[in-house]
């Protein structure tokens, strides 16, 4: 399969880089909407101001099969996030403004010196409140030689509007559906309104790129992958979500249903979640996902990732 060609799309991606650097003086990247001039440095919710920062960059071989592969996924791990969720695993940098700050011209570095590693792609970790500092940094990179795919990798808090911005630019979006019912992700994330922002994201992503397509290693060259998190006691609300996965955007989308919960942070203020999934509960969501039909993805099981009935993908034997 041809890799993309970035070049095709420059003047629409500068355009795009432009147009999002522009909310920053008054910041409305995200559903925030702090208005915090971003321009001169003052930071937000996101506590990240006119550049991004950078925790850590590295291929990465933990993402599913599809996305890591064999040479693993360029991963850039960004500090900050727009969601405050108790449960998070990353609350190191994601609720923290620690990380190296990156100007573009070195977040572009940072981008080629994974492709030269050989990775398959890069992964934006948590890009949403620093979009317009990753499409100017793109501009840098593929004039200088990027053109592997770019995986959008986020909590799926994004105004579409946004993501509109990245038509023709992302080939694989990665999103999380957390929530479905707007007093858990008011309870455990601070964000009333994730669900149907969530969902207005998400058909904005599958409408751009579509079911997944691989390449004759199994590896993901254009379309959507939606995790799932199974939450204690239902918490998460996965039986709507399929549902709204099923009617609304396809049968056939990859999922991966993730079992790697545990609590962590801030997790122990909610008895309710303050433990791991049980198997049963874990089962329970996955029987869900079958019922609407689903079965293209990743389970999570044994601590590994394993396909669903049905994938024409290679297995994960790691």
């Amino acid at each position: 399969m041809a890799q993309p060609s970035y070049l095709d799309n420059l003047k629409q991606l500068k355009k795009a880089a432009k147009q999002a650097a522009s909310l920053l003086k008054s910041c409305r990247i995200c559903p925030r909407g702090c208005k915090v001039n971003r321009l001169r440095n003052e930071t937000g919710f996101c506590r990240t101001g006119l550049n991004a920062r950078v925790f850590s960059y590295m291929p990465h071989r933990g993402e599913e099969p599809a996305i890591s592969g064999s040479r693993g996924s360029g991963t850039i791990f960004f500090s900050g996030c727009n969601l405050r969720c108790a449960y998070c695993q990353n609350y190191e940098f994601s609720q923290s403004a620690r990380g190296s700050e990156a100007e573009p011209r070195k977040l572009a570095k940072y981008m080629l010196y994974l492709q030269k590693l050989g990775c398959h792609n890069i992964n934006f970790v948590t890009p949403t409140h620093v979009l317009p500092q990753i499409l100017s940094a793109l501009t840098v990179a593929i004039e200088e030689g990027l053109n592997i795919p770019l995986v959008y990798n986020s909590s799926g808090y994004e105004f579409s509007e946004m993501i509109e911005l990245l038509d023709g630019i992302i080939d694989i979006y990665l999103p999380d559906m957390r929530y479905a019912d707007d007093k858990a992700a008011l309870k455990y994330s601070s964000a009333p309104d994730y669900p149907l922002i969530n969902r207005s994201a998400v058909k904005e992503m599958f409408r751009q790129v579509g079911v997944g397509v691989f390449d004759e290693e199994g590896i993901i060259q254009r379309g959507m992958i939606i995790r799932h998190l199974v939450l204690p006691q239902g918490q998460a609300g996965s039986e709507e979500i399929f549902r709204f996965i099923s009617e609304e955007l396809s049968q056939d989308v990859y999922i991966s249903l993730m079992s790697q919960y545990f609590p962590c942070y801030n997790a122990e203020e909610f008895p309710e979640i303050n433990r791991r999934p049980a198997l049963e509960e874990y089962e329970q969501a996955r029987r869900a996902m079958e019922k609407r039909g689903l079965h293209n993805g990743w389970a999570q099981e044994s601590g590994g990732l394993q396909r669903f009935a049905g994938v024409n993908i290679k297995r994960n034997t790691e």
